[in-house]
């Protein structure tokens, strides 16, 4: 148990869906006057200045690289997410490409695959190609989304790290523009790292705003300000216990990857981490790892594939943080239970502003659990990475509650996805009751996302028993207060199973076998409705969507709501 997990007693808690965590419309209109001044002769002379003849310091690159990426490069072409993009069409001034893949680009992280894939020898020409073609398109045009908060303090730092590779070119006029480009970046940070969008963009942009202040020449005046613009930025966007305002898992990570790389950045040069930088990664740690399975990986949640334990290690190990996983964490909003060699997760918390993260899951009180090294019940995730293999119009899917193993009132989300793509009403309350009784961890959680369009909570009972070879539940719908409630609604319960599990309905009916790779077995049964077997599909961490299954209870509500118990055993 961490030291966050010891100041928390067991007992009963209430989150609220937050408000006011947006901009002004007055600071919204500002922000839009001021990226219109970006096509001006005046920002593109507030960011004309002294030359630097080198940088400080090249730090390590400590975060994880996928070399399968790195020999693509090497052969002439960008591969990401299943799709390749051959470098000689590339227009660099247009980038007609998924989202996540222009970022790739725009960031510079394929520095750090080419580095996992080849020496400097061999890299330093392919790397020099396309950064003066990137610059060529993108350097003196001072544009989204190439010049983005997050693009550049990503692209300052991956640059840095791969100093080897960028400025190792025997052409003197490629290596002033790139050390001309170190320098305008930074300056466009000064001015927009405290002007970013929401209170992710702008933790980004300070990020940004300190590295350069600690790799380029003259940066004591630019330090004092990042590292006091950062220090605010870190408080508005990191909760107390280590999660962040958008309950995405995806940006937390994120975050550690670019407080890792600047933490690298002080020791390149000899300084201390400023202990506010020390206590953001020593929280945002053990809140990342409060949702990794019994395998070290991590689970699904708000936009995120499944991501293997080995890029999660990795993670870690950059942060040079040791700690456990949280158990609970009741502002990040995700419960954790190891029982043995299972865990049980589960979101216990609103879903996130739609102004804070845009791939927003209406996911309330879905659970996974895993034994060993075997996912169980997964959600399906992954609509956070829209790309070659997940289109926009199923990564819409992918959010909805259906996608999720939790229960759902006639394919009905419990918060709302509007056409434009945001979370809208829906769940504003969570209650959350977590207690270890004798022999097991009693969790009950509910959610008011259904009390206006049908009157009802949902309650969802959970306990899993000390030995992890058993999870009893019960998903109930009671009366909202004065709410009218509706009966004779179809209601569902999901469990999207894990991959590699077949399953076989029983003769009994209500129950359905789960048989695992490895032989073993698990028997699912469900006290009242039918339970019967779907499709379904899982999204890993490079965006591949891979067919699964799923068990879905079906039931009606009555007059006094409805209540289905159902457990998970172990068979051997």
């Amino acid at each position: 148990m961490s030291d966050y997990d010891d100041r928390i007693a067991n007992g009963r808690s209430l989150m609220v869906r937050p408000s006011g965590l947006g901009q002004t419309l007055s600071e919204r209109i500002a922000l839009a006057f001021y990226k219109l001044t970006w096509r001006t002769p005046l920002h593109n002379s507030r960011l004309t200045g002294k030359l630097p003849l080198r940088l400080l310091a090249t730090p390590p690159d400590p975060l994880p690289a996928e070399a399968a990426r790195g020999k693509a490069l090497l052969m002439g072409k960008f591969h990401f997410q299943g799709m390749d993009q051959e470098l000689a069409s590339i227009d660099y001034n247009k980038l007609l490409l998924p989202p996540a893949m222009i970022d790739y680009i725009h960031r510079f992280e394929w520095l750090r695959d080419l580095s996992a894939a080849t020496n400097r020898g061999e890299g330093t020409a392919v790397a020099a190609d396309i950064a003066a073609e990137w610059l060529a398109g993108n350097g003196g045009k001072v544009r989204e989304p190439a010049w983005s908060v997050e693009n550049c303090a990503w692209r300052l730092l991956n640059m840095a790290v791969a100093a080897p590779f960028i400025l190792s070119s025997n052409d003197p006029v490629y290596r002033s523009s790139i050390l001309n480009h170190f320098a305008r970046t930074a300056r466009h940070l000064d001015r927009s790292a405290p002007r970013g969008g929401i209170r992710f963009q702008r933790l980004c942009g300070w990020v940004g705003v300190v590295a350069a202040s600690l790799l380029l020449p003259e940066g004591k005046a630019r330090r004092i300000v990042g590292e006091n613009g950062l220090a605010v930025s870190l408080a508005e966007t990191i909760f107390d216990d280590g999660g962040v305002i958008s309950r995405s898992p995806m940006q937390l990570i994120e975050i550690v990857g670019l407080l890792s790389l600047l933490r690298q950045c002080y020791l390149a040069v000899d300084e201390a981490m400023p202990e506010v930088l020390n206590d953001a990664l020593s929280r945002a740690v053990p809140a990342l790892l409060g949702l990794t399975h019994a395998d070290g990986g991590l689970g699904a949640w708000q936009g995120s594939g499944h991501i293997g334990p080995e890029k999660i290690e990795a993670i870690v190990a950059a942060s040079g943080v040791r700690a456990r996983p949280h158990r609970q964490a009741l502002d990040w909003g995700y419960q954790r239970v190891a029982a043995s060699n299972s865990v049980l997760l589960l979101d216990a918390g609103p879903p996130p502003l739609a102004r804070q993260f845009s791939a927003g899951c209406a996911s309330t009180l879905a659970l996974e659990f895993s034994h060993g090294n075997q996912r169980l019940v997964i959600n399906c995730g992954g609509s956070g990475l829209v790309g070659a293999t997940i289109p926009a119009s199923l990564a819409r899917g992918l959010r909805t509650t259906a996608a999720h193993s939790t229960l759902c009132i006639d394919d009905t989300n419990s918060t709302a996805i509007l056409p434009g793509g945001q979370l809208g009403r829906g769940v504003t309350e969570v209650g959350l009751e977590r207690r270890d009784i004798e022999k097991a961890t009693r969790i009950e959680a509910s959610h008011d996302g259904y009390a206006r369009s049908f009157g009802y909570n949902h309650s969802r009972l959970l306990i899993l028993r000390s030995d992890g070879l058993e999870l009893r539940g019960e998903d109930s719908l009671l009366p909202a207060g004065k709410a009218k409630p509706r009966d004779g609604v179809p209601c569902h319960i999901r469990f999207h199973i894990g991959p590699d599990i077949e399953l076989a309905t029983n003769d009994r009916e209500g129950t359905v076998i789960l048989r695992l790779p490895d032989g073993g077995a698990w028997l699912f049964a469900a006290g009242m409705g039918t339970a019967g077997v779907d499709e379904s599909l899982w999204v890993d961490e490079n965006g591949m969507p891979r067919p699964t299954q799923q068990i879905v209870v079906a039931a009606e509500t009555d007059k006094g709501g409805l209540s289905v118990g159902w457990h998970f055993r172990f068979l051997g």
